[in-house]
């Protein structure tokens, strides 16, 4: 089994996504203990906008990395309502005719990979909310990456910037929470596989 585990955040071990999608990776490897993994971080290595339509030596790059594994953890940070220009370019490096899906037929070619997305978000945008639809990120990323066959399961959690914002303090209990029940789905995945007696 192979892990692909991918983080686009830039605020380091400050931030939520990372401690998340580190989370995951690691609950994968204790139940894989003989898998493999490849890390990628596009904020630190981001991939470069695309000038064309046609798929560039990077894009088959990426797109083998993806075809290889069988699971992919990847950590989403909310950057103004929407996901890093970096995460972006990334997804417009995988929609290659051909080789994502097929050029005709549109079959796509990444079918059946399990696809966990641990996401943060610094404000609170889910039903009732004043704000409630922002998050363009979570709603973009399934559709941007629709032709290739990638579904993804997202982990949310949220209000992640009211420790460090004095007019979201009254929030606080609620982003320990939502981080709290965060991990808790994380703890939960990949039950591992009894073996024979």
């Amino acid at each position: 089994m192979h892990l692909l585990h991918i983080d686009a955040s830039f605020q380091g071990e400050r931030s939520v996504s990372r401690g998340l999608s580190a989370r995951a990776a690691q609950r994968w490897r204790e139940v894989h203990s003989d898998g493999t993994v490849t890390y990628r971080d596009l904020a630190e290595t981001p991939p470069p906008h695309l000038t064309g339509f046609a798929g560039t030596d990077l894009s088959h790059e990426l797109l083998d990395e993806l075809k290889q594994a069988d699971t992919i953890v990847f950590g989403l940070p909310l950057y103004n309502f929407g996901a890093p220009s970096w995460v972006k370019a990334w997804v417009d490096h995988l929609i290659v005719p051909g080789v994502a899906f097929h050029a005709e037929t549109r079959e796509p070619f990444l079918v059946g990979k399990d696809f966990v997305v641990t996401a943060s978000r610094g404000g609170g945008y889910g039903a009732g909310t004043p704000r409630e639809g922002w998050d363009h990120a979570e709603a973009w990323l399934p559709h941007g990456i629709g032709l290739t066959g990638l579904e993804p399961r997202f982990i949310t959690a949220e209000l992640t910037l009211a420790p460090v914002t004095p007019a979201m303090a009254e929030l606080i209990p609620l982003a320990e929470q939502s981080l709290a029940d965060a991990e808790a789905q994380i703890d939960a995945l990949w039950t591992p596989v009894p073996t024979a007696a």
